[in-house]
């Protein structure tokens, strides 16, 4: 009868699907709304199952469609921008290769220009002791060495920056590490820097090179090796020495321009110079014929006169000018020349203690008659303490 009503109502008021929607929705609210209590109800009063594995979701053929999609269009947007990169990139390191070529070709043929220029001014032989072909060699290859090392690291450490700033990386964070680094390592390794920058500048400058005698003040003997950190040496007693260039603070080349040999002669203050002077003449001419002194032998042996006169002898000084490093050997040569020519011509050599002259008698000495001291001579020695009598006992009180 509600029905009706309503039906009528709805007939009068407004069209008939109006109602019947209305009707149905109700109709579909209420067994839902009964399902869902029901289930409510039955799941309380039984227990919930257990969850059944989840299988993985293959995707469809429209979802692979559509993501195939959306990256075709991601590369097509941005392929320029990734071209621009890679060809700037590329063009950077080409153009790194080629200029770290370049330079490396110019300070090759700087050097070798310097050494025949070198060559070609050192027409005098005391030029070419002091740079010889050889030290000549050693010499540009370790300036060449150390300038492409340097224009290399240089050229590719730019270049390794370049290539970051291209990809949008921020470079302060790592210049300032790289401050903060070098910082630290120059004030913890200052030592080795000082080394470094020592050694760079004794090539450059040829102070020594392998095979002079030095003398470095901490050491001495022959350069055997010499680097940009240690300089090894080889003593005379066969001791091989390790020098940190930076420890150096001076240093003595034997072996370049020339050396000196000279030996002082001993003589009796009554011997005759003029037939010393001969004799010392006479050995040099004979040593400066002979093979391989000639060659040692830059100019005559000279007798250079009296170095010293006292009471019973004098020094006659002999020099020499000698190839550099030669002037020990020319020296013990020319000691034992000069005893046989000596000894041959009856002109003694004395040296030492004083030697008493011929027919002079030596004085006696005042004191050879003279006995010691004796310790009984003092009051307060010890012994004359020991010695002296007990006094008595004194009486009185």
């Amino acid at each position: 009868m509600t029905l009706d009503r309503t039906s009528d109502r709805t007939a009068q008021d407004g069209p008939p699907h109006l109602e019947v929607s209305a009707v149905s929705l109700s109709a579909a609210v209420l067994p839902a709304a009964g399902s869902s209590s029901a289930s409510s109800a039955s799941s309380a009063a039984s227990p919930s199952p257990s969850p059944s594995p989840t299988t993985p979701t293959v995707p469809s053929l429209k979802e692979a469609h559509e993501s195939a999609t959306n990256a075709a269009g991601w590369v097509e947007e941005n392929w320029s921008t990734w071209l621009a990169i890679g060809l700037r990139v590329l063009l950077i390191v080409v153009i790194a290769v080629v200029l770290r070529a370049v330079v490396r070709r110019a300070i090759t043929k700087l050097i070798d220009r310097m050494n025949r220029r070198s060559g070609a001014s050192g027409g005098t032989a005391l030029s070419g002791l002091l740079v010889n072909a050889e030290r000549r060699r050693q010499r540009s290859e370790a300036i060449g060495s150390v300038l492409r090392s340097v224009a290399s690291f240089l050229i590719l450490g730019t270049a390794a920056l370049m290539v970051l700033g291209t990809f949008q990386i921020n470079l302060a964070p790592l210049l300032a590490s790289a401050g903060v680094a070098g910082v630290a390592i120059g004030f913890g390794a200052r030592n080795l820097v000082t080394d470094f920058l020592s050694g760079v500048f004794m090539i450059l400058e040829d102070q020594y090179g392998v095979g002079d005698s030095i003398d470095a003040g901490v050491a001495s003997g022959e350069v055997i090796e010499v680097g940009l950190r240690v300089t090894k040496l080889r003593g005379v007693d066969g001791e091989i020495w390790y020098v940190r260039n930076g420890e150096v603070k001076r240093i003595g080349n034997l072996s370049q321009g020339w050396s000196t040999a000279g030996v002082d002669v001993t003589v009796r203050s009554d011997e005759d110079l003029d037939k010393v002077k001969e004799t010392l003449t006479a050995v040099g001419e004979r040593m400066s014929k002979e093979e391989p002194w000639n060659e040692m032998l830059w100019g005559p042996i000279e007798t250079l006169g009296l170095d010293s006169v006292l009471l019973d002898s004098m020094v006659v000084r002999v020099s020499a000018k000698t190839m550099p490093g030669k002037a020990l050997t020319v020296e013990r040569e020319l000691r034992w020349r000069i005893k046989r020519a000596f000894d041959a011509a009856g002109i003694a050599i004395v040296g030492g203690a004083t030697v008493p002259l011929e027919g002079v008698p030596a004085a006696a000495d005042p004191a050879a008659g003279v006995a010691a001291p004796s310790a009984y001579a003092s009051t307060a020695s010890p012994q004359s303490m020991a010695a002296s009598p007990i006094p008595p006992p004194s009486t009185s009180k």
